[in-house]
């Protein structure tokens, strides 16, 4: 039995903006903190190595890169090839999120009754949003249930929804599902999600390359500058980020992707003006990826991995209960969660 109450579904999106813009921000602060490190490092031996006569300190260093008296090439490389990585997704992502699944586009007057319901009850929450452009919609052949978004922008924005979904749920349940999605869209979401993937890449790249860097030259270079000690704690604090920065990073990422669709199921509290839909549609579909069928077509069907964040439901985070530790590792808030956000709760 569900029990319905009233939500502020304006507090949960207030909330929930403000931790995502933290965690952009450390993303940010992350990304050019580790830049200057590297460019740093390299100055520093680099400088070391030109002028042996000279007691070159890493603070002088320092300094005189804040100072653009040097010129901080590691942070300038690193953002320019970021920017290129990010646009190549950008430009590819959302044949990438279709990769691996037998899918149609829906049209405005497709002949089939069942896809021209799903379009307008896309056009419908697209008005409802006052959203300008109408998103591609498509249809995937899948026996689950389940739904996602993508688009650089609102113009080139798409949703996509399974069969099984559009057939089981009801038309309210739908339109909620379909007003949650294009959430996302109006939210920007899906720029969020491929920023913070893009990011925590280019970061393993630049912590390895600084890794490998260190590894082999900085030894070389400790023993003829007589900078054994602060090579060695140079090295120490390379070894611990190379340990540390992929944990971080994940969990950053898993934390902004809950807070993103808190957000969303708030969204479709907005659009459709009742909390009920959002919650029914939330309790069909987790108890559709329970049934051992369903959870065979899912893991059979390719690429579902890489659609894990940007799903509406995510069947690896459902197995975590959503208390203590094991909600740090999972793409969305546990069930309950998600339900007492939008003012919803399973009657024991």
């Amino acid at each position: 039995m569900l029990d319905i109450n009233s939500v502020d579904w304006r507090e949960v999106v207030k909330k929930n903006t403000r931790k995502s813009y933290i965690v952009i921000a450390l993303f940010l602060i992350i990304f050019f903190a580790l830049g200057f490190f590297i460019d740093l490092i390299w100055r520093y031996g680099q400088l070391s190595s030109f002028y042996p006569q000279y007691n070159i300190s890493l603070s002088a260093v320092a300094h005189a890169l804040i100072s653009f008296q040097i010129t901080p090439w590691a942070v300038i490389i690193s953002t320019g090839l970021a920017l290129i990585w990010l646009l190549l997704t950008f430009s590819y992502y959302d044949k990438i999120m279709l990769a691996g699944t037998q899918y149609r586009e829906i049209q405005p007057n497709d002949p089939d009754p069942l896809c021209q319901r799903i379009y307008n009850i896309v056009e419908e929450m697209k008005i409802a949003a006052n959203m300008p452009y109408m998103p591609k919609v498509y249809l995937i052949e899948a026996n689950y249930m389940n739904a996602f978004a993508s688009g650089f922008s609102e113009k080139s924005s798409m949703v996509a929804v399974t069969r099984t979904l559009a057939e089981r749920l009801s038309r309210d349940e739908l339109q909620a599902v379909m007003a949650h999605e294009l959430t996302h869209i109006r939210n920007q979401d899906i720029k969020l999600n491929l920023f913070t993937v893009v990011l925590s890449n280019m970061l393993m790249f630049m912590i390895e390359f600084l890794f490998w860097s260190v590894l082999f030259s900085g030894g070389n270079r400790s023993r003829r500058e007589g900078n054994n000690n602060v090579m060695a704690i140079i090295f120490m604090v390379v070894m611990l980020l190379r340990f540390i920065l992929p944990i971080i990073t994940g969990l950053m990422m898993l934390f902004l992707s809950r807070t993103r669709e808190y957000m969303a199921d708030a969204g479709a509290v907005e659009l459709m003006r009742d909390n009920r839909p959002m919650a029914n549609a939330l309790i069909k579909i987790s108890n559709n990826h329970q049934d051992p069928q369903t959870a065979q077509a899912y893991r059979q069907t390719a690429n579902e991995r890489m659609r894990r964040a940007s799903y509406l439901y995510d069947p690896a985070s459902a197995k975590f209960s959503g208390n203590g530790v094991d909600d740090l590792f999972s793409t969305h808030p546990s069930l309950k969660k998600r339900l007492k956000s939008i003012g919803a709760s399973i009657r024991d």
